[in-house]
């Protein structure tokens, strides 16, 4: 027989094979006791068969909340004794027993996840209560729009510094949606109804952000003179200078916008003249927009219908609200796991 000892400071976790023991005294089975307790307690009853498979879904879903929360956020486990964290638990059990769809309710529990994380009353906890009854009343069609709009106007991926890059980049993030984006105004009258986002007067066509987000991947390209020319003293540094995507003869900057450029000459300490010249010649020889749609196309075909669906419907005018960029991140993070934390973008 083997004796497992362990000794802990205040406030931490202690894990065990056979048991989980939280530092507030409740295990994994008495969290799950009192989440279902939460549950018998509100829901309505049903007759017949209906009531065995909202029980059934019930406790799926409160398995497969307590197994996220064990792995992201073990602390979590005391939140079941919280009345506000209750209600938001029992929104996840009621609309998952009712549906019982797959992908709602995994959407549902990695925002209840984020909403364990919540220790007071703040903005982001009460952008993510409201998320919680918000989602339910949204089609898979509004919940692709919204991490499609999510990910496109409101986040920038600084790892991705090539065209293979890019389009593992689109494989991940955005081919999982390509299929369910919708034209359909009434889509978008809706999330606009339900609080997730307002349409602006403008608009703002896709290839125009991915320009903006990864420039630097749609040079055409310099000859090297141009450094020797605008007698740039640091010369053809590898540091900012690589062999263009394009066109493998010519160079390009190594940098996916401008202020990354700027940062990049701070850090290696680059006089202010070298620096504006640098500037300079990122403007150089961009694509056009055009080029840019088209290049995308090549990487991936599938791009062609997400282009086409956000020019033609209300895609390429949709702001969202902090709910709809709240449900927005959670439904890529489903996906993707690792995702940046939702308090980047509501603070």
């Amino acid at each position: 027989m083997i004796k497992q000892t362990q000794k802990t400071g205040d406030g931490s976790t202690n894990l065990q094979a056979t048991e989980i023991v939280v530092h507030q005294g409740l295990t994994y089975s008495e969290a799950k006791e009192v989440a279902l307790d939460v549950f018998r307690a509100n829901f309505y009853e049903m007759a017949g068969k209906a009531q065995e498979i909202a029980r059934q879904r019930a406790e799926q879903i409160t398995d497969e909340f307590l197994l996220k929360l064990q792995k992201e956020n073990p602390n979590g486990f005391s939140k079941s004794e919280d009345p506000d964290f209750q209600h938001s638990l029992f929104t996840v059990q009621k609309e998952y027993a009712r549906n019982g769809d797959a992908e709602l309710g995994d959407l549902l529990v990695d925002l209840l996840v984020d909403r364990s994380k919540q220790e007071q009353r703040n903005i982001l906890q009460i952008v993510l209560n409201e998320s919680l009854e918000v989602a339910p009343k949204l089609t898979n069609d509004q919940l692709a729009v919204l991490a499609v709009v999510f990910l496109f106007r409101y986040t920038q991926n600084y790892s991705v510094g090539n065209h293979q890059l890019l389009g593992e980049y689109f494989d991940k993030h955005v081919q999982p949606f390509a299929d369910k984006l919708s034209k359909n105004s009434a889509c978008y009258q809706h999330l606009e109804f339900s609080g997730c986002g307002s349409s602006s007067i403008g608009s703002t066509s896709l290839e125009k952000l991915i320009s903006i987000h990864y420039q630097g991947l749609f040079f055409k390209g310099f000859d090297v003179k141009e450094i020797e020319s605008r007698e740039i003293s640091i010369g053809n540094d590898p540091r900012f200078f690589i062999q263009c995507f394009q066109d493998p003869e010519k160079l390009q900057i190594r940098a996916n916008t401008k202020k990354i450029l700027e940062d990049r000459c701070a850090k290696e300490k680059i006089s202010d003249e070298d620096m504006q010249k640098l500037g300079e010649i990122f403007q150089l020889n961009q694509m056009t927009e055009a080029e840019i749609k088209g290049k995308c196309i090549e990487i991936r075909p599938y791009m062609e219908s997400v282009f086409d669906v956000w020019e033609s419907s209300a895609m390429k005018s949709l702001n969202l609200t902090s709910v709809g960029i709240s449900i927005g991140h959670a439904n890529i993070k489903r996906l993707v796991g690792e995702f940046s934390d939702l308090s980047i973008w509501i603070n």
